[in-house]
């Protein structure tokens, strides 16, 4: 069961990206302008953005095996409409819109289904193999599916990822049991405290917005002020995701133990490697890529790491705390590259990073801030905080 919610966060993951390493083929074969094609990738992040709390809200009633079966079963049949559709720009876009809206609904439920599955104890090894499924897009998902769409046309991923999606809709229709929502430990915040809930949104959406502040422009300032040869960028695309993949499946034991310490580590670690890269600039390609590899290893897990408090602190059902934190992240997305645009003929693409590690440096004010320490946490015998059905007896 853990396996195919794994499998689906993944083939989510590759498709929202995928247009990115397909440009080139969908304008060709569509006739659009690249911008164009850009923009299937931006409506896909707004779509997310504006419709996580919504659909999670207008849904909270239905079981989660029926409606987990049901956006896999659209996932899969708008992965696979482009073919059916033609070369219709319009038709992909409707596509991409409804996969997107799967997608917001996906994340705000999975976890909650994942975690109901196991222990509280192990909430945070849970979130953490599930964020590995989605982690793996961007090391394995997209890389490969521009090779196949390069191979066989940009249709084939979507179809290969199309049965993924049906793979995973199978094993969940077979062995998800068909409970009411709302009950089990996981449907509930454990320690639900509105002020923490609020500060673990403000820091999802800081972090994001300071990091694409400068990672948007990445590929720029590698080959200009970082003077890496075109040819060196993939490479380095690749090792910045390898990082993150590695820090994403050793986060997830982490967390258990220290959730309230490890996302102020990775705030730290992402405030290092953005300031890390403007002052690399001009000034050593090791240095540059030492901090791409920081950036790295401190951004893949931090959204994983807040989904953590979540559970935690939101004062109401989890799912809607889960979207609300997905609807801040791709916020902070959006936020990011638009700031990054808007500054760039002012402070440059080196300068970038330096804006965008100022914005992650009040990731650490809101996380450090005192709101008052929930009545129902308790110390661990090892020490670190725990919640009652944290404990063991």
């Amino acid at each position: 069961m853990l396996a195919a919610l794994m499998l689906a966060a993944f083939a989510f993951n590759t498709t929202e990206n995928l247009p990115i390493g397909l440009l080139r083929p969908i304008s060709a074969d569509l006739r659009v302008s690249l911008p164009a094609v850009g923009l299937l990738v931006t409506g896909y992040g707004v779509t997310v953005a504006a419709t996580s709390l919504p659909v999670a809200q207008v849904t909270r009633a239905i079981p989660r095996r029926h409606l987990l079966t049901g956006l896999l079963a659209v996932f899969a049949l708008a992965s696979w409409a482009p073919l059916a559709i033609g070369r219709s720009y319009p038709g992909l876009l409707a596509a991409r819109i409804a996969t997107a809206l799967a997608q917001a609904l996906f994340w705000a439920v999975s976890g909650p289904v994942a975690v109901g599955l196991f222990p509280p104890s192990r909430r945070g090894r849970i979130i953490g193999l599930v964020s590995v499924g989605g982690s793996l897009a961007q090391v394995l998902g997209v890389p490969a599916g521009t090779w196949l769409g390069g191979a066989w046309g940009w249709h084939a991923p979507f179809l290969v990822l199309g049965g993924a999606g049906l793979v995973a809709l199978a094993v969940v229709a077979a062995l998800l049991p068909t409970t009411v929502p709302g009950q089990g430990h996981a449907a509930r915040g454990s320690a639900p405290d509105a002020r923490r809930f609020t500060a673990v949104l403000a820091a999802t959406a800081l972090s994001a917005t300071g990091v694409f502040t400068g990672f948007t422009y990445l590929t720029a300032f590698l080959t200009g002020t970082g003077r890496f040869p075109d040819a060196a960028v993939s490479v380095l695309l690749t090792v910045y995701g390898g990082a993150g993949f590695v820090a994403v499946v050793l986060a997830g034991t982490v967390l258990d133990r220290c959730p309230r310490a490890v996302p102020v580590l990775l705030a730290t670690g992402q405030t290092a490697g953005l300031w890390g890269l403007y002052a690399s600039g001009g000034h050593g390609r090791a240095v540059t890529v030492g901090a791409l590899v920081l950036l790295g290893v401190s951004t893949g897990p931090f959204f994983m790491a807040t989904q953590n408090l979540v559970f935690r602190t939101v004062p109401g059902r989890t799912e809607l705390g889960l979207a609300g934190n997905s609807a801040a992240f791709n916020v902070g997305v959006a936020a990011g590259a638009s700031a990054g645009g808007l500054l760039l003929p002012t402070v440059g693409v080196r300068g970038l990073f330096l804006v965008g590690g100022l914005v992650t440096a009040l990731v650490l004010a809101v996380l450090l801030v005192p709101v008052g320490r929930s009545k129902r946490a308790v110390a661990g015998a090892d020490g670190s905080e725990q919640w009652p059905e944290d404990r063991q007896e």
